[in-house]
């Protein structure tokens, strides 16, 4: 229920047995984002795209402040690189862009960050991104499973997932769509 009440309260729609966007909200179906087609770039979900081009060429990793006014609270890691899923990283990029995610969250919130990559079915900018928040109070559910470092996060396919630190451990929690919600505004 505590779930359930945070969606509301965030904006999203509560459909029994998922997390679905607000209304009006921009769901990627498939992105056409090229670089080498500039032209491309100018879609609204291609925002986070555009940023990457902007970023000098070997970086790896790069951090943006949400812009969104609601989320005043946010941070954005995105991989310099046009990738539109993590299925289309490599292992160490994905390992690069959870350790700098982890080590912008803690450098931000200390041991209260949390990490959340939303499902596929619910982004709204086909360029990948995790979002870097302070974990909100009370939230920890059962579902999820124990990671030791990094590249042990696993791959989702279809999921979005969100990830705290337990320890010296992380719990990374699966299974849903709309994850974004479990990290402070």
């Amino acid at each position: 229920m505590k779930r359930l009440t945070l969606a509301l309260v965030f904006g999203a729609l509560a459909v029994p047995g998922a997390f679905l966007p607000a209304a009006g909200a921009n769901i990627i179906e498939r992105c056409e984002c090229d670089p080498a087609r500039p032209q491309t770039l100018l879609a609204r979900e291609c925002g986070l795209c555009r940023e990457a081009e902007k970023q000098p060429a070997g970086e790896g990793v790069f951090y943006l402040k949400d812009i969104n006014p609601t989320k005043p609270n946010r941070w954005l890691a995105l991989p310099r690189t046009h990738e539109h899923s993590l299925v289309a990283m490599t292992p160490a990029e994905r390992t690069a862009l959870w350790t700098a995610a982890i080590a912008k969250g803690k450098e931000l919130f200390g041991d209260h960050w949390g990490l959340a990559l939303n499902g596929r079915r619910v982004i709204t900018q086909c360029h990948v991104h995790v979002h870097i928040g302070k974990l909100l109070p009370g939230i920890e559910t059962d579902n999820f499973i124990i990671v030791n470092k990094p590249e042990d996060i696993p791959l989702p396919v279809d999921e979005g997932f969100w990830i705290h630190p337990q320890g010296a451990q992380f719990h990374v929690h699966r299974g849903e769509q709309i994850t974004e919600t479990v990290l402070l505004r």
